[in-house]
């Protein structure tokens, strides 16, 4: 079961927690989980999903207790970006992606990562990393506006 599904987990896991060490320790303290939790699966969806989500608990406790997330956002600092379609994020390699995205702030990271691969709603990524919804659709606008900046930079 390790050997399977460990590199997709490990994959997860690196999206965003940037020192590998770190990545590892998140890695092993999810397969612990997993296979002292393994009665509690329902085996009603596909067991990566269920690791998947052990994997974002993990996560989300690591950052907290070595990150400080920023807890509030002003009204006046909301605005309404997005990536434009015509930018040039389909020539860049994945890895490079990857580091620009390791290079937003904690808490923009967390957010861009559970709406974007986990598909989450502002609802939930609120609850998940206590803060309010609108400061979750603040930090994905944010983190966008920076990533298309950087992106455009980097071509």
């Amino acid at each position: 079961m390790y050997d399977t599904y460990a590199p997709v987990v490990y994959g997860v896991i690196r999206r965003y927690l940037y020192n590998p060490s770190a990545a590892e320790e998140v890695l092993n303290d999810t397969f612990y989980r997993v296979f002292t939790k393994l009665s509690q699966y329902s085996f009603t969806g596909p067991i990566e999903g269920w690791m998947r989500r052990i994997a974002i608990n993990l996560i989300t406790d690591h950052l907290r207790k070595h990150t400080k997330f920023e807890q509030e956002v002003h009204p006046e600092q909301m605005t309404e970006t997005g990536v434009d379609a015509d930018t040039q994020i389909g020539k860049l390699a994945y890895k490079e992606l990857l580091a620009l995205i390791h290079q937003l702030p904690a808490t923009q990271r967390m957010v861009f990562n559970l709406y974007v691969f986990e598909d989450m709603q502002h609802k939930d990524i609120a609850q998940l990393i206590q803060i309010s919804e609108n400061n979750s659709r603040w930090h994905l606008n944010d983190a966008r506006r920076r990533l298309k900046e950087k992106i455009n930079n980097h071509m």
